[in-house]
């Protein structure tokens, strides 16, 4: 089971992740907290335009902390509809 956390609140939990450069992808269902849509975007060669998304929790909002890959690129596509996290959120498994 692999769990992130940020601020001591449980972001996302799953027993369904695929790990893909050392980050845990979670499936998007797997989210349990707020997110809102954010501008960034970032590209990766091989895994195409990642797009990224902010945390809410307890009224509080970590920027950009998730990201996904909404059209993955083919070497990616087990990663479609997955959700990998950064920024102070800590994953463990």
């Amino acid at each position: 089971m692999a769990t992130a956390t940020w601020n001591g609140t449980v972001v996302a939990q799953s027993d369904d992740t695929v790990i893909v450069e050392g980050n845990h992808y979670f499936p998007r269902d797997a989210v349990g907290v707020d997110t809102r849509d954010n501008s960034q975007t970032s590209e990766c060669p091989w895994k195409g335009t990642a797009s990224y998304l902010d945390l809410v929790v307890d009224g509080e909002v970590n920027e950009g902390a998730a990201w996904y890959y909404p059209d993955p690129k083919e070497a990616a596509a087990e990663i479609k509809d997955r959700v990998a996290f950064w920024k102070g959120v800590e994953v463990t498994a």
